[in-house]
């Protein structure tokens, strides 16, 4: 039965699959949370009138949020060409 279960998994390939998906999900949390914080800090930067801070926290949530949205895209396309 051993044999049978080992030529049917991959145990490499299943080990590579849980430490990507570890690591791509820890790191769309982070980048997801960059880009909440560069919001609502750039919201209080304003309301205090420092606009030159605000923008640059606007700038962090800007580009991490269109890093969310490039690692969705990029993950839809993996999946759709597996």
């Amino acid at each position: 039965m051993r044999a049978l279960a080992s030529a049917i998994i991959d145990g490499h390939a299943l080990l590579e699959l849980i430490y990507v998906a570890a690591v791509a999900g820890v790191g769309f949390c982070v980048v997801y949370a960059l880009g909440v914080i560069g919001i609502t800090r750039s919201q209080e930067r304003r309301r205090a009138r420092r606009t030159g801070a605000a923008a640059l926290y606007a700038g962090l949530a800007l580009v991490a949020l269109a890093a969310c949205a490039w690692a969705v895209v990029t993950g839809v396309e993996i999946m759709a060409t597996k």
